[in-house]
């Protein structure tokens, strides 16, 4: 008899779970395959929890709802695909500069364009990360099953609460839109995470941005509470207020980077199957990392030696870790769906000593044969 814990599940509705056991009280969507699936969870479920869901009139309207939310100090998620993304840059980059927290779940499918909305792709890595004018980069997880969507999901609130920043739950169409049996008494969460808040209460001008180091993530006062609180999307000093070329504006625009690379360790996540002394490294991420773990067994069996490593966090990069699980190796193999190797070109520095190969494929998944072809 099968236990009444376990339950068929997609990516995208686990999503959706981890991100209403992180608190989330507010959704804002707009259709798209595969993220469709995001949207539909969160518009049937979080009314029931007495939060808000809205089906905005488009990807613009919806991440714009989203940040409005978090100015209100609601945890706030948004879903959608390439084509969406695309709208959404300019909103995005103004919630990092004005430091509102909001997660966004983005399923690759095929680019460019409207590209192949039922195609898999995982070709929006260096998209989604250098998505900002001025070169900031934002967190980044990956998930490679259901379970881990769930986990991924309250992993995303942690941090953007805690960072005041939008972070990025990128999955991909496969593993968006698979069925599995999730067992939910064996799921695996951080515990739901608050923004540290300012307490002031008095009618004063709070310092929206205040800070003493620059790694520092300042207090929240919620737009229309008890204190008064300005914010921008221009380069703005302490309070909030537009200013361009003064020594505490430009350190405020150095904080907005420093607050993550500060907690790139700690928010470094590689799961690292390591069977003792290797000749090759393979490295993976999303649905990708379900096609090494095969791989990598028949490898085993015909006597290669191999470590694989399924990265997680794919930013702020995992430095660490990837060059730990590097030592000794004679070569790196990176696979990925994508054309270029987009994640390859980030981590290839990591091994200046060590042969950088990748295994690459446009509109069809990575098969294990393709990646054994390439180990050593």
């Amino acid at each position: 008899m099968v236990p009444s814990s376990i339950k068929i599940r997609t990516g995208n509705q686990m999503i959706a779970e981890g991100a209403l056991h992180a608190g989330c009280q507010f959704f804002a969507g707009y259709p798209i395959t595969p993220a469709s699936g995001v949207y539909k969870a969160m518009i049937e479920q979080l009314p029931q929890r007495n939060g808000v869901a809205i089906s905005a009139p488009d990807e613009i309207s919806a991440l714009a709802y989203c940040v409005g939310a978090s100015g209100r100090g609601v945890k706030a998620m948004t879903a959608s695909s390439g084509p969406g993304w695309s709208l959404m840059i300019e909103t995005v980059q103004y919630a990092l500069m004005t430091e509102l927290p909001v997660v966004i779940a983005l399923v690759q499918r095929l680019g460019p364009s409207t590209g192949g909305a039922t195609q898999n792709g995982q070709a929006d890595i260096l998209f989604t990360e250098f998505c900002t004018s001025g070169g900031y980069t934002i967190p980044i997880f990956a998930p490679s099953t259901p379970q881990e969507c769930y986990e991924v999901a309250t992993i995303a609130f942690h941090w953007a609460e805690q960072l005041r920043t939008p972070v990025i739950i990128l999955s991909d169409k496969e593993v968006g839109m698979m069925s599995e049996d999730v067992d939910f008494a064996l799921l695996k969460g951080v515990p739901p995470s608050e923004r540290a808040l300012f307490r002031g209460g008095n009618g004063a001008q709070h310092l929206t941005y205040d800070f003493e180091e620059l790694s520092d993530v300042p207090l929240f006062a919620p737009v229309g509470g008890a204190d008064k609180v300005t914010m921008t999307g221009s380069a703005h000093d302490k309070k909030g207020t537009l200013q361009k070329n003064s020594k505490e504006t430009i350190d405020v625009l150095v904080h907005l980077q420093a607050k993550i690379d500060a907690r790139k360790e700690a928010m470094s996540i590689v799961r690292l199957d390591d069977a003792g002394p290797a000749d090759t490294l393979l490295i993976s991420f999303g649905i990708t990392a379900r096609t090494a773990r095969e791989a990598v067994r028949r490898a085993r069996q015909d006597g290669k030696k191999v470590r694989n490593a399924n990265v997680i966090s794919l930013f702020p990069v995992p430095e660490q870790a990837l060059i730990a699980a590097a030592a000794g190796v004679r070569r790196v193999v990176i696979a990925e769906e994508n054309m270029t190797g987009q994640y390859r070109s980030v981590l290839r520095s990591l091994f200046p000593q060590t042969e950088v190969v990748g295994v690459n494929t446009v509109g069809t998944m990575i098969t294990p044969n393709d990646i054994l072809n390439a180990l050593v």
